[in-house]
This record gives structure tokens, sequence and C-alpha cells, in this order.
């Protein structure tokens, strides 16, 4: 039975070329993601390791910012103090007196945001990412610091110089001897680039940069004059650094101060990597899972069809003494070699995957560390293990029914239907999942919250549907491929009539090969009509109800220095200016944020839909909810509630003077700025409307502000449309990776839609010599095979088209807790683009087969057994 196997294998060489493909493809994306994963991790590790390779024993401030626990902050220097006044000069001195220790670096840590040449923001998007810090030479008098080796220039060591990471000057524009434009928290200030470093440290090489300033400078930007943030010590070499880590933690106050070893700082930070990576890997094996589970479907028709063609060879094999076991069991072993080889095959193209999936994200921006490919044996016969499994999962089941045929019932056909007993069975539990799955996404519908248990159900009611769709597809394929046929034969005849009849002749196998195309085109229709819902919600809800020109704001998310909300004031043209200030606020064990501003003032350039109360009845002590927040609470106007603000240990009464409708411009509640900016983060705006004069022209409007204001690159002023776009931005680029993940199982779809054609054309060898012997010409042979793939494709991107709208309508009322203005939107030209791509795939499938069934021979194919 083994030989067996073996022959078949290489006697079926050609017929087995899809399968072995889409196998391939799937186990080239579970490769590719394995081996990627290990790259990133170990490149990141890498670089973890390389940033604190001489640090024996790290000495830092515990408070940091926004976590320090007060309950009031007026100013970023407050912020400053509160993690900082502990580590001083005279702790350094003192750490550096301590036996073993060789040098001490005193650092002083933040961020700042850099113009480019061009004047544009360099990654202002993710402030975070763009550090700052001090650079100090090892050796007094010698000008480098080892953290940071030189790649062009000097390090700074006077006010007014700075130094760049080599990567951030390059993409900045910026040579040494430049003058760099960059911001901290207030207005642009102005420095001289004197030279360039080159750093490991992941944030950096991650899309980050990095800007270096002398140390007296970095204090009076950050901290204070003689502060510090941390203290990174160099060890003697043959130290003990666990036991230099002691006598360093004992020399130093406890309250306020962590000290840390280097390896143990190490092992951290890639932990933290290791999780953060795994994020990403498990998203990726999420989506090659899906390729894998629609590969199950074209290698499930490839053995039936298989084993079919086959029967008169597994009765006789039954005949001369071979056990239902030992077919099973030679299927299986051929299914095994075929799974083997195209697995290896996988392994092969997902170790270029892997290459080309770093540059690949880094060209749009993910800044991914450079670093050689790990190909762990782990991941290897990980791919191996699953790519043989899922070959031979899927030929289980024809392999059992093929043993189960008995031989004198074999050999006297080779095309049964199927029995009516499993028929009716198959449409029995098809309609019970699908309606299952239906009612649960009713229930889901129905609900206002997206909660926990909604999401489960929602989650279970998609997954039972769409595998009630799958089960139930044979039934359903019979309506849309009548109503197609009646097309095609009306348009092309005789040829069109026997299109319908092959795709209806085995209705199991063109639901199979419609399904692999449906699950695809499900899921990214799915996503496309969610997108479009959710893109034009927010555009909605982004300016809904504001009527100022313009919203001034922090790219960084820092917030806008109080002073500066009279200058804009005082701009030109400008009729309000309404600052905005964002606090925490709890109420009743529910939180949310307390927006202030002077409710007057607030009126004009914003409208709020009260239910009761009004704007002008907010006052000192006086809010007005949100109807969301007024729901969870149970607070209605007239209560008044002890609120805890700002970090959660200041209490104050306040009372509910009125109820608005939610929206995404104020917060769930409105109060005063005075009762609000006391609990503000570094006592900052978080933003500023503007609303041009009557009859003022908003051209350079904005331009206007942004002087005032000082040119800083951490200043945004957008308009209502680049509002409406930055919600928009999100979802587009969403989407664009969400197709380029959900096309893998599109492209498996069509090898199976070639692969059934191909084989069907084997099967029906003899058919066609007979068509051709009473008249059909070759042109007419190929035009019956491409209709046939393109009423196949079509019953699949319906199908998929149909099921994908209906999962995305039931899901997507989730999203009204969140987001009321949400509503079913349907992409009319993406869908007919869809529909279009189905019938793309069926004219393109065929083209092989059909060629193929052209040129046989008719004599010969007459003749064929």
């Amino acid at each position: 039975m083994l030989r067996t196997a073996l022959r078949n294998v290489f006697a079926h060489q050609a017929r087995l070329a899809m399968t072995a493909l889409a196998i391939m493809l799937g186990v080239a994306f579970v490769a590719g993601t394995l081996v990627f994963g290990d790259t990133v991790t170990e490149a990141l590790r890498g670089a973890s390791a390389r940033n604190l390779k001489d640090v024996a024993v790290s000495v830092q401030a515990a408070s940091r910012p926004g976590t320090d626990g007060t309950d009031t902050a007026t100013t970023a220097t407050s912020d400053a103090d509160a993690r900082s006044t502990v580590l001083t000069a005279d702790l350094a001195d003192r750490v550096r007196a301590v036996p073993g220790v060789t040098s001490v670096h005193a650092t002083v840590d933040g961020t700042a945001t850099l113009a480019a040449k061009d004047g544009r923001p360099v990654n202002a998007d993710n402030g975070w990412q763009n550090l700052a810090t001090n650079y100090t030479p090892d050796t007094p008098g010698t000008g480098r610091d080892s953290r940071f080796p030189l790649s062009a220039g000097r390090g700074p060591a006077a006010d007014g110089e700075l130094a760049l990471d080599r990567r951030t000057a390059e993409k900045a524009g910026y040579a040494v001897g430049d003058s760099v434009r960059f911001a901290v928290q207030g207005p642009a200030l102005t420095m001289k680039l004197v030279g360039t470093v080159d750093t490991d440290d992941p944030r950096v090489t991650a899309g980050g940069s990095l800007t270096l300033f002398d140390t007296a400078t970095a204090q009076r930007l950050f901290l204070q004059p003689g502060r510090f943030d941390e203290l990174a010590v160099t060890s003697a070499p043959g130290t003990d650094n666990q036991e230099l880590t002691g006598r360093i933690r004992a020399l130093l106050p406890s309250d306020g101060i962590t000290v840390t070893s280097g390896a143990q700082l190490a092992r951290e930070q890639a932990e933290r990597i290791a999780e953060n990576t795994k994020e990403l890997t498990r998203m990726l094996l999420a989506f090659a899972g899906l390729a894998l589970f629609v590969g199950i479907f074209v290698i499930a028709n490839t053995f039936t069809m298989l084993i079919a063609q086959r029967s008169r060879e597994t009765a006789l094999l039954r005949a001369v003494g071979a056990s239902r076991r030992q077919v099973v069991r030679a299927v299986l072993v051929e299914a095994a070699l075929v799974g083997l080889a195209a697995s290896a095959a996988g392994i092969a193209l997902g170790l270029g995957i892997a290459a080309a999936m770093r540059p690949l994200l880094n060209a749009g921006g993910a800044g991914l560390p450079d670093g050689p490919l790990v190909v762990s044996p782990d991941s290897l016969v990980r791919s191996l293990l699953v790519g043989v499994g899922v070959t031979v999962l899927a030929a289980w089941l024809p392999a059992r029914k093929a043993a189960k045929i008995a031989p004198v019932e074999a050999l006297s056909t080779v095309d049964q239907a199927p029995p009516r007993r499993g028929t009716v069975l198959r449409n029995t539990l098809g309609g019970l999942l699908t309606g299952a799955g239906v009612l649960a996404l009713l229930y889901v519908s129905a609900q206002r919250n997206g909660g926990d248990s909604n999401l489960e159900a929602a989650a279970l009611g998609a997954a039972l549907t769409l595998t009630g769709v799958i089960v139930s597809a044979p039934l359903l394929s019979r309506p849309p491929i009548r109503l197609a046929g009646a097309v095609t034969t009306r348009l092309f005849g005789v040829t069109g009539k026997l299109a319908e009849e092959n795709a209806l002749r085995n209705p199991r196998r063109t639901a199979a090969t419609a399904c692999a195309l449906m699950i695809g085109l499900t899921l990214i229709t799915g996503l496309s009509v969610t997108g479009s819902s959710m893109n034009a919600a927010l555009r909605a809800a982004a300016v809904e109800g504001l009527t100022a020109d313009y919203k001034v704001s922090n790219t960084g998310f820092a917030g806008i220095d109080a002073a500066l909300g009279a200058k804009v004031a005082e701009v030109p043209g400008v009729a309000e200016s309404v600052p905005l200030a964002n606090a925490g606020l709890g109420a009743r064990g529910k939180f949310t944020t307390l927006t202030g501003a002077d409710p007057q003032r607030l009126g004009r350039v914003y409208d709020l839909t009260f239910s009761s109360g009004s704007l002008a009845d907010v006052g000192p002590g006086r809010i007005a909810l949100s109807d969301r927040m007024a729901e969870t609470t149970g607070l209605s106007k007239g209560d008044t509630f002890q609120a805890t603000l700002g970090s959660g240990r200041a209490g104050k009464d306040l009372t509910v003077v009125g109820v608005y409708r939610q929206n995404r411009a104020v917060g769930g509640a409105v109060g005063t700025m005075d009762d609000v900016l006391p609990y503000a983060y570094g006592g900052r705006f978080d933003s500023i409307l503007v609303k041009a004069a009557s009859g003022r022209d908003t051209d350079g409007l904005d331009q206007a502000v942004r002087a005032a204001l000082g040119n800083s690159p951490l200043i945004q002023v957008q308009n209502q449309e680049q509002l409406t776009k930055a919600q928009a931005g999100q979802i587009d680029t969403m989407l664009a990776m969400m197709y380029g993940l959900l096309g893998l199982t599109v492209v498996i779809g069509v090898f199976g839609v070639i692969n059934t054609l191909a084989m069907s054309v084997s099967e029906r060898t003899r058919e066609i010599g007979l068509l051709r012997a009473i008249g059909l010409d070759a042109a007419g042979v190929r035009r019956m095979v491409r209709l046939e793939s393109v009423v196949i494709s079509l019953f699949g991107a319906v199908l998929g088209i149909g099921t994908g709208i209906f999962l995305a309508w039931a899901c997507g009322s989730l999203s009204k807790a969140a987001l009321p203005q949400y509503g079913l939107v349907l992409p009319w030209a993406r869908l007919g683009l869809f529909l279009l791509l189905g019938l793309a795939i069926g004219v393109l499938a065929a083209v092989w087969p059909a060629r193929r069934a052209a040129r046989l021979d008719m004599l010969r194919a007459i003749a064929a057994q």
C-alpha cells in the first residue's frame, strides 16, 4: 500500500500541483511569520543589550511624569521637581566613590520634536519616541561619550549646541553646521548642529529620533540645575555587579530612588520586547490560519476528485484483499507526502517573505532595527507540522468515504451522486448552524453596548453563520447557478447551457470550490463595509456641532501652555479663541474626561445638544454630563455627588445641572476652566478652538496662529476638513493592511478554482470527446469551460459579498455604544469591484483548463476509460 501511495503521487503530479501550491502558500505565511517574529525579537534584544552593555548598575528616580501621585500640577517644572529632586550631583559623586565603580554617567531625559529643514515636524505623531538627553564625555576634556559614538563633527559642549542621531539628521535634511529648529514644550527653539552620532537604542531605531544637549542645557530644558533622571554606573572588570548593586542601594536613600543591576534591566527590557513582538506575531499567524483554512477546501476537493477518479483502482485493491483501513492509510500517506514536499517549499518561500517583511514595513515607517535572519529549528518544525497536519486532516474525510464504498459499487461507476440521507443531514446541519448564528447576531444588533459578553456573542454568531453558510453551500448553489445559467444560455446558447449543467452536476464539489473563494471575499467585504461605516461615522463625529474654523492642539498630546491662550486671541482676524482643558473625573465608580472651558464662550464655537439644562447653567461646582455618562452613573439634573478629580485622590462635591448628547469634541462632562485646569496634566490646555471673524477669509489664518505660538513643530492647527481626514486616515491605513493580509486567501481560492476545473476536464475526457464528435468545436469547448469557471466564481463572490455585508451590519452595531453616529454605509464602488474581481477570477482561472480541454484528441478522448 505504501508503494501504491508513492506511485499515485508521481502518477498525478499535475493534478496535485494546485493543491501543493495552496499548501505551500499557507505554510510560507506561517513560516515567514514565525521567522520574522524571531528575527525582530532578536534584533530588538540585541539593540537593547548593546545599549546597556556598559551599564553595571542603574540608579533612577522612582517617580516618572504622569505617575507621581500628585493631585495638582501647574507647570512643567513642577513635574520635573516631582520626578527628580532626589538625584543630585552630590549623590552622583557619592556613587563614584564606591569601590568597583569606574565611571558614572548622570543623565537627563526628555523629549524634543524637531522641525525638518523644510519646516515639517519629524515624527510628530509619535512624540514619545523623540528622545532627548545629555551628552556627557567619559573623561573631562576628551569630548567623547561612549554611549553615543560620533559619526560626524563633535558632541555638544555649550549652550546653543546640539547633536542628532545620524538617521534623523539625514531624514530631516540637516548637516553639521546647520541651524536646527525644535520644541520641547513651548515655542520653537533654534540651536546649531555640531555633530551626529550612532545609537542602538531600539526606540530610536524603531523610527524615533535622538537629540543630545550639553548637561546644563538639558537640565534647563527638562529639569533643574544640578538634577538628574538616572545615574548609569560602569564597573571595573571582574566586579560582582550584583554585590555592587547592593552596596549602592545601601548607600543611597530608599525614598524616591530605585537601584537596579544592568543585567536585570536588560532582562526586563528583553521581556517587554518579547511580549510586544508576540502581539504582532499572533496577528499575522491568525491571517496565516485563515489562508490554511481556505487551503483545506482546495485539498479536500482535490482528494475527493482523485479518489472518485480512482474508484476502479480502489475497488480492485479491495477485491484482492486490501482492508478499509489500508485504503484510508494509503490515501493519508499520499496526502502526507504531498504536504511534506509542499511544506518544505513553503518554508523556503517563507524565509524569503521574512527577509522582505522588515524593509517593507520600514518603508511604511515601522523603523524595525537591522539584524540577521533568525531561523530557529522550532519555527521550521512547527511550520512543517502545520503543513503536513492540515493536508492529512483535509484528506481524511475523502479517504474514509472511499474506503466505505463496496468494491462492486465502485466498479460499476466512476461518479456517483451523494446518498440522499447524507445530503439531507448536511442541509439540516447547515440550516441549524446558520439559524443559530443569525439569531446570535440579531441579538447582538439589538444591544446598545459593546461589553465583553456582546463581543463574545458577536464572534460566536459570526463563526456559526459562516460555518453554516459553508455547510449549506451545495443547497444554496442551485438558485444562483440556475439564474447565471439562464443568462449564459441566452448569450452563448448550448455552451452556456452545458456550463450550467456542469456546475450543477456535483453541487458539493461546486460549493467547496466556491467556498474557497467565498471565505476571503466574506472577510474582505465585511472589513470594507465596517471600515466605510466607521469612516463615515468618524468624519461626522469629528466636526459634529463644531462651529469653530480651527482646532489648535499638541501633536505629542502634552497640551498647550496656558499662557499661549491669550496670544491666539490677539491674532488679527480671530473672533473667538476658546481654550479647553481636560482632567479625569470619577463618579459613582465610573470614569470619564471632564472638559473645562468658559461656558458662554464654548457655546460660540461648539453646539452642544442638551436634553435637560444648558451651558448657561454650568458654573463653579456645577457641571453638565453626557447622556451616556448620566445613564451609566444614574445621575440626572439636580443631583449632587462626591467626585474624584485628577489622579483620583482629590474629592469635590459637584452638582449636575444639565445632560447633553455624547460627542467627541468634549469629554463625558463639561465644567468651568477654574474647576478643571488645576487637575489637568501640567496645568496645560488640551486644545484651543478658534473662530474667524465674520467676513474674514480664513486663508492664512492658520499660519498666523502658528506664528503667534512660536512656529513650534509640536503645534498643529487643523481646519474642519483636516480634522475629518485625520480621523479617516487611520481607517484607510488599517483597511489597506488588512486587504494585503487577506489577499492570500483569495489567491488560494483562485488556485482552488483552477484545480477543480483542471481535474474536472480530466474526469470528463470521454464526455468532451463525444461533444467534439457531435459538432462542438475547440472554441466551443474553451467557452464551455470558461463559462463554468465564471459561474462558479460568481457564485462564490455573491455568497461572500452577501455574507460579509450581513456580518458587518450585525457586528458593526456594537460600535454605536462608543460612536452614536455609526450607521451602515455600503461602499458600492468597492462592492462592484469585488464582483468584477470574481468575474475576472473566473475568466483567468479557466485559461489553462480550457486550453487543455480544447487540445484533447477526439478519438483518444472517446476511447478513454
